[in-house]
C-alpha cells in the first residue's frame, strides 16, 4: 500500500511513522528544515515506550511522488487551500483523501442529508477550493487523539502512551481501502476505530478543541493550570453544554463530555492553537473556534459563553497579527 502523508509535522510525522511500522510504503510532503532533516537523517518519533525511526520518501513537490493508493492530509487549516492546489499529482482515479484536521471540516455537510445537505462552509474552505480540487466524494474523515510536537527538525515527541484515530466516510459507507489503512495503523501501534458516524467523533474532538483552544488562548495556560480555577472550570462546562446542544441539533451524538474534561483538567500539554500563538504561527481560529459557532447559528442554538470566550480569543489572535477574520 502506497500512502503519502501530506504535511509531515507533529501529527503527520507521527502518522507517517506508524504507517511505516505497519508495513506501508510511505512518502511525505514536507518543507523547510523538516524536509531537510527527514531526507538527511530520517523521521524519528519518540513515544513514552520507544523510539521509531523510518526513512520515508520525502519531497516538497507532490509531482515527484506520483499517484498514491491513499493520501493522508495532516496540515493545519490555514494550509488547506495550498494543499488543495498541489494535491492533484498524488491522486489516481479513486484515491481516497484522509483529512486529519481539527475543527469543523470543509466537507461537513457532504452526504449530510436534510436541508443543509452539501452546504459549503466558506469560512474553512474559501471560495470552495478544496471542494472543487479535492472533491468531497474522495474524503475520509479522520479524528486523531494524539498530543505531539516537533521538538527539532525531523523529530516528533509524543506525550501519551495511548494514541488513537477514528476514520469514516461522510456518507457512512464501508470502504475496504479505509479498512486496509486502519490495519496498517494498528500494526504500527496506534488504536483505530472505523465508524459510519464520523461526525459524532468530530464533535467529540470539537468540544475539547473549542474549550481548550479558546480558554488556552485567553489564559495563556495549559488546561491543567487554567481549569484549576473554579470560575474558568465553570465557563468550560458551560461552553461544553452549549456545543453539545449544537451537535445534537444537527443530528450528532458527541457522547459524554466528562471524560474529555477530566483529561483536560490534568493536561500539561499546551493546545496546538496556543503553541501557534506563542511561536507566531498562523492560527486555526476559523476551523476550531469560529466555525462551530457558525453551525450554532445555522441550528438556531444560543451559545453565550462560547461567544464571549471565542470573541476574546479571536481578538487576541488578531492583535498578534496571526489571524484575519473571515465569514461563513
Amino acid at each position: 500500500m502506497k500512502v503519502c502523508v501530506y504535511g509531515a509535522g507533529a501529527v503527520g510525522g507521527h502518522i507517517a511513522a506508524r504507517l511505516a511500522e505497519g508495513g506501508a510504503d510511505v512518502a511525505v510532503v514536507a518543507r523547510g528544515a523538516q524536509l531537510a532533516a527527514i531526507r538527511d537523517r530520517g523521521l524519528r518519533v519518540e513515544t513514552p515506550e520507544r523510539s521509531m525511526v523510518s526513512r520515508p520518501t520525502a519531497s516538497d513537490d507532490p509531482a515527484t511522488l506520483g499517484p498514491q493508493d491513499i493520501v493522508v492530509v495532516a496540515v493545519k487549516a490555514p494550509a488547506l487551500v495550498d494543499v488543495a492546489r498541489g494535491i492533484a499529482p498524488l491522486l489516481g482515479p479513486d484515491t481516497p483523501v484522509v483529512l486529519v484536521m481539527n475543527g469543523i471540516p470543509w466537507w461537513y455537510f457532504h452526504a449530510h442529508g436534510g436541508p443543509l445537505d452539501d452546504r459549503r462552509i466558506n469560512r474553512v474552505d474559501p471560495g470552495g477550493t478544496a471542494w472543487r480540487l479535492i472533491g468531497p466524494e474522495r474524503v475520509v474523515g479522520a479524528v486523531a487523539h494524539t498530543a505531539c510536537v516537533v521538538v527539532e527538525p525531523g523529530v516528533v515527541s509524543v506525550a501519551n502512551p495511548r494514541n488513537s484515530i477514528v476514520l469514516g466516510r461522510p456518507d457512512g459507507r464501508d470502504d475496504p481501502r479505509v479498512d486496509a489503512l486502519a490495519s496498517r495503523l494498528r500494526d504500527g501501534g496506534i488504536d483505530v476505530a472505523v465508524t459510519g458516524r464520523i461526525r459524532d467523533a468530530i464533535w467529540q474532538k470539537v468540544l475539547m478543541n473549542l474549550v481548550g483552544g479558546a480558554l488556552g488562548i485567553v489564559t495563556a495556560s495549559a488546561m491543567g493550570e487554567a481549569l484549576a480555577d473554579p470560575a474558568v472550570l465553570a465557563a468550560a462546562e458551560r461552553m461544553t453544554d452549549e456545543a453539545i446542544a449544537v451537535a445534537k441539533a444537527l443530528g450528532c451524538d458527541p457522547g459524554d463530555p466528562r471524560p474529555g474534561l477530566t483529561r483536560l483538567r490534568s493536561s500539561r500539554h499546551r493546545q496546538s492553537i496556543l503553541q501557534d500563538l506563542t511561536l507566531g504561527r498562523s492560527m486555526e481560529v476559523d476551523a476550531l473556534l469560529a466555525a462551530p459557532l457558525d453551525l450554532a447559528r445555522l441550528a438556531g442554538i444560543a451559545t453565550p459563553t462560547a461567544d464571549l470566550i471565542v470573541g476574546l480569543a479571536t481578538r487576541r489572535a488578531i492583535a498578534a497579527g496571526l489571524y484575519q477574520s473571515s465569514s461563513l
